[in-house]
């Protein structure tokens, strides 16, 4: 039975790799899902025989455009801007967009594809979606970064709306980029309407938007814990990134008792023996946030210790949080983890396990991994409810906001366990996601007909 499941698996995935060449990234978290999904369909005709699966993994549409623009010098530059558009079975077309030089098609497609499960597991109305271009805001100006940004929607906004599709931000696209794209997005359709999540307070935003995937990630390893019988607090974490998702999951982790030994960066990590403080995660967020500086200056700042180009996953912790980009750890580093005692990974980025690391913590006894789909949703979850704060013209206080996102993590938690149970209390989280994401939006794709 395991070499026929093997053999349909490989099948399945020789089709989707004929269909996306060189897609690699695409490649793997189609993958990732099909691994589940295909043992879960195998009694299920209805799902095989109209395809529910081979559709789920063709994107609606791919849209693709040239962003031509000005710099401060006066030189013109070319870009290019995509969108593509995945899935809408459960609603408008729902997730960030990214300005990254490593931004490409199969990049925005494997995020896109997650982004279907990740809203599914939500239980908002939103379908799967993704955008970006292949800019990179860093070292830019506000002038050139605005200019940017305004060419970029006088395209992309022909795509979307807020019963169409609704973006936000992601990498390198923060409350800065969010406000340059709505304000040109306002001024090409003559209407004030909730395109756009991620806004500011001041027209339209939600309150703990900012701070909802870091919170929402720490809040899903809270479930986890307790599901065991155990909890955060006096537990070392180790954390990569110092982006918002980093820097608010180190947040809510302190206030929760966790001792945050590492944050980083795209040139190396610090690390703090006795934990970060407060005081210096808010110092780390006016760096990145404001000065857009490199985290070796908190090492500076604060006498910690610095390793140059390396990752944080050498550290012995027992929470780990990659929250930086995808494949970050791979089977070597997570080895490591298993091997320093790692009692649990929430994946804060999307992605970011390779699938030899997702084998090796598989294979190791006790150890917890949740997938991005269920870790990260927070984010999507809080963009979700400022879509409904914005059709009803109003907005909710914190405390509504992050109650109502506990309760949205603890709803995706035990669905996981509901079908990633194994014996005991022990819950394959990547299973229970998979197949808890997929059945909702399955459902309403075989309700439509064939289409």
């Amino acid at each position: 039975m395991a070499v026929d499941k093997a053999v349909k698996l490989d099948k399945f995935m020789e089709g989707v790799t004929a269909r996306n060449p060189g897609e690699f990234e695409f490649h793997q978290a189609v993958h990732e899902v099909a691994i589940d999904i295909i043992p879960y369909i195998a009694n299920k005709p209805i799902y095989k025989d109209l395809r529910i699966l081979e559709r789920m993994t063709e994107p609606d549409r791919i849209i693709s455009f040239r962003v031509v623009w000005e710099d401060d010098a006066g030189e013109i530059r070319v870009n290019r801007g995509f969108r593509v558009q995945q899935n809408n079975a459960i609603g408008p077309y729902k997730g960030g967009i990214r300005f990254h030089p490593s931004v490409n098609q199969s990049v925005l497609k494997f995020l896109a594809f997650e982004q279907v499960f990740k809203n599914s597991l939500t239980g908002l109305p939103m379908g799967g979606a993704k955008g970006g271009a292949n800019f990179d805001p860093k070292g830019r100006s506000d002038s050139e970064v605005m200019r940017f940004c305004q060419t970029f929607m006088m395209e992309l906004h022909r795509h979307i709306g807020p019963n169409t599709d609704v973006p936000a931000g992601d990498i390198g696209v923060g409350s800065r980029e969010v406000g340059y794209l709505f304000g040109q997005y306002k001024r090409l359709v003559n209407r004030f309407e909730g395109v756009l999540t991620g806004k500011a307070l001041d027209f339209g935003g939600s309150q703990v938007r900012t701070e909802a995937t870091g919170y929402g990630a720490v809040y899903m390893m809270e479930e986890m814990l307790s599901h065991h019988g155990e909890h955060i607090d006096g537990r070392s974490c180790l954390i990569s990134g110092s982006g918002n998702v980093a820097l608010y999951c180190a947040e809510k982790l302190i206030a929760l008792g966790g001792k945050v030994l590492t944050l980083a960066d795209s040139s190396g990590f610090i690390y703090a023996k006795d934990g970060l403080t407060k005081d210096q995660v808010d110092w780390v967020k006016d760096l990145k946030n404001g000065r857009r500086g490199r985290i070796q200056e908190v090492s500076k700042e604060f006498g910690l210790k610095y390793y140059k180009g390396k990752k944080p996953w050498g550290i012995a912790g027992e929470l780990a949080f990659p929250c930086a980009t995808q494949n970050e750890i791979d089977g070597s580093d997570a080895e490591t983890l298993v091997k320093n005692g790692v009692r649990a990974i929430c994946e804060g980025a999307n992605m970011p396990t390779t699938p030899e690391a997702v084998r090796v913590f598989s294979a190791a006894s006790g150890v917890l991994h949740a997938p991005a789909k269920a870790a990260n949703a927070g984010g999507v979850a809080v963009s979700g409810l400022e879509m409904s704060q914005n059709s009803l013209r109003l907005q909710w206080t914190e405390a509504e906001v992050d109650l109502r996102l506990r309760e949205i993590v603890k709803k995706i938690h035990d669905e996981c366990v509901e079908h990633g149970a194994r014996k005991g209390k022990q819950v394959d989280y990547f299973k229970g996601a998979n197949i808890a994401g997929f059945t909702k939006v399955a459902n309403a794709m075989l309700a439509y007909g064939v289409m």
